[in-house]
């Protein structure tokens, strides 16, 4: 099989000179094929001692036929992985702006996804995304969607910190993923999942009769012996006995993936096959490589000669070769039997490989942007998270924070002025929650999370055309919340502002009522509030714990510090953001 380059160093240098080697191989190719055709007609038309020079180029042609697309090969991976480091730049930069969003996974209904930045415009999704098939993607979103499942999380830890030690095996799986172009797989596999026409005792005489028949036709008109017009009925019958098997070979061709493809499919699945793996996760993917009689990629390297064979029968070089010697009935052989051994296990490949480009997107993540966080995880309802961060901001310019939520800290009530970074925190805890739920670590020194479902009430918006004010969006977020509590579910919940929509008195008498319904269920997490009033509730319930974000005023401007402190916030700044703006108050 043969052996590409997937190194980034000195990758200027190495693309210039594949360019130089294809356009002298271009000019060989050239020259090879009118060689080719030269010997060709001579055969058929002066001597048959012709045939041999004639088999010389065909070699000739058909090496530099491979060489040449080994070499155009070679320069998609280099123009990959220049295409990587690019995007490793910007993902280190957090200038995320040409990644893909991942907005057709969005749901504003999921319990947290649409309030945590998973998808979107600067989003984790756009971070983490390293999955260059649509499957692929879509098997990703479906995982940052996916519920906390604290066993599972603990398994992909150790899939992704092992991926995390093999840095050449995941760049050169996403570079040849993007190198080839992916298409649609459907009806391949519904071709390899279908009852083939089985080959009988007429097709294999037909298979060895056909090249007997016709070098003998070839000879012996070639001599003399037979008139030429002997030949033309060798054709003639050809095409009546190749009708036999034309219906299968066609349903074959339109089935079989073209070749950039299947390079993709065959090359991923020899880079998982040739490496070794210690977790249980990753041995198990790397094992259904395994279940047929072959690895893959072995079987798609025999799909490949026979895709090129099948997808090449009608061209103008191969009509005559097939017409005069039969060749298709060699082939549908060929196809029938390869198909009948691995057309079972090769079926589940593509599912197999978009699992992998999750495992790679991982990995990648850790490789590229992950940070050195401990993570753990605890079989009691609680977080706590020492130095957290959120993972969209520069790690030099965020600030980290600390806070632990327990049975005996259930609630926290965070105040604080316009623009502080209460929902930054809030959105930080609830990111770095489902980065441990993926197997990633977190974005701090330490995190530990229990086995606590994670909910949010952050961005609720109106909908006209459903007749739905944003107030009544967030009263069915937190019905919603209060129905999985009652039901006994342990919750981490994260709810801003909390029924903002409302007037400032029932704003905080339906605040302290819910409050009270959150304390004794099995939910832990966080609320904010401009409503200061709401602070006093910390003085009379020892689970409740008030912290806030504060701001300063110096001369015209504002400044954040962005530290979480213990206590309820002193001031707030909304009067004097507004003078900012230009709204001047008149004293009464």
């Amino acid at each position: 099989m043969v052996q590409f380059d997937f190194s980034p160093e000195q990758l200027e240098l190495k693309q210039n000179t594949n360019k130089r080697s294809i356009a002298q191989l271009s000019i060989f190719r050239i020259f090879s094929f009118f060689a080719l055709s030269a010997t060709l007609i001579l055969t058929l038309s002066e001597n048959f001692w012709w045939a041999l020079p004639c088999l010389v180029c065909l070699s000739l042609f058909v090496c530099l036929i491979n060489r040449f697309n080994q070499l155009k090969d070679q320069k998609r991976i280099y123009l990959s992985l220049q295409q990587l480091q690019s995007q490793k730049q910007a993902r280190q930069e957090r200038k995320l702006g040409e990644l893909g969003a991942g907005t057709e996974f969005a749901d504003k209904e999921h319990p947290f996804s649409g309030d945590l930045d998973l998808f979107g415009p600067h989003s984790l999704f756009q971070l983490l995304n390293h999955c260059t098939s649509a499957g692929g993607k879509l098997q990703l979103a479906s995982l940052l969607k996916s519920a906390v499942d604290p066993k599972a999380a603990q398994q992909r830890r150790e899939g992704a910190a092992e991926l995390q030690q093999k840095p050449d095996f995941l760049r050169a799986m996403e570079a040849i993923g993007l190198a080839f172009p992916q298409g649609k797989l459907g009806p391949w596999k519904h071709w390899l999942e279908q009852q083939e026409t089985q080959p009988n005792l007429l097709h294999l005489v037909l298979a060895i009769l056909g090249p007997i028949g016709g070098v003998l036709v070839l000879l012996l008109t070639s001599q003399g012996i037979f008139p030429q017009a002997f030949l033309g009925l060798w054709f003639m019958l050809g095409v009546l006995l190749l009708a036999l098997v034309f219906v299968p070979l066609k349903r074959a061709t339109e089935a079989i993936p073209v070749a950039s493809y299947l390079n993709s499919l065959r090359l991923r699945a020899a880079q998982i096959e040739d490496n070794s793996f210690q977790s249980d996760l990753l041995n198990a993917e790397q094992s259904r490589l395994h279940a047929g009689s072959s690895p893959a990629s072995k079987q798609l390297q025999e799909l490949d000669r026979l895709g090129l064979w099948t997808q090449n029968r009608l061209n103008l070089l191969y009509l005559p070769i097939n017409l005069l010697f039969w060749t298709d009935f060699i082939l549908f052989l060929w196809l029938a039997t390869w198909k009948k051994r691995v057309g079972n296990s090769l079926a589940q490949l593509p599912e197999t490989l978009e699992n992998w480009e999750v495992w790679v997107s991982l990995g990648s993540f850790e490789v590229e942007v992950g940070h050195p966080g401990i993570s753990a995880w605890s079989q009691e309802p609680i977080l706590e998270a020492e130095n957290v961060f959120h993972p969209l901001l520069l790690p030099a310019k965020a600030v980290a924070n600390s806070l632990i939520l327990n049975k005996d800290r259930k609630l926290v009530l965070l105040t604080g002025s316009n623009m502080s970074g209460k929902t930054t925190f809030m959105r930080t805890l609830g990111i770095n929650a489902v980065l441990l739920n993926l197997g990633l670590r977190p974005f701090a020194d330490s995190m530990t999370l229990g086995p606590l479902q994670i909910f949010t009430s952050m961005r609720n918006t109106d909908n006209l055309g459903e007749s739905i004010s944003s107030f009544y969006a967030e009263l069915s977020r937190i019905r919603t919340l209060l129905q999985r509590l009652e039901q006994g579910e342990l919750v981490f919940f994260l709810l801003d502002e909390i029924l903002k929509g409302t007037n400032t008195q029932d704003r905080i008498s339906g605040s302290e009522a819910l409050v009270a319904q959150l304390l004794p269920s099995q939910g832990l997490g966080l609320i904010s509030t401009h409503d200061i009033e709401l602070a006093a509730l910390g003085s009379r319930e020892a689970r409740v714990q008030n912290y806030s974000f504060h701001s300063e005023i110096q001369d015209q401007e504002i400044l954040f510090d962005y530290r979480l402190k213990e206590g309820a916030c002193p001031s707030f700044n909304a009067h004097k953001l507004m003078e900012l703006m230009g709204i001047k108050f008149v004293p009464k």
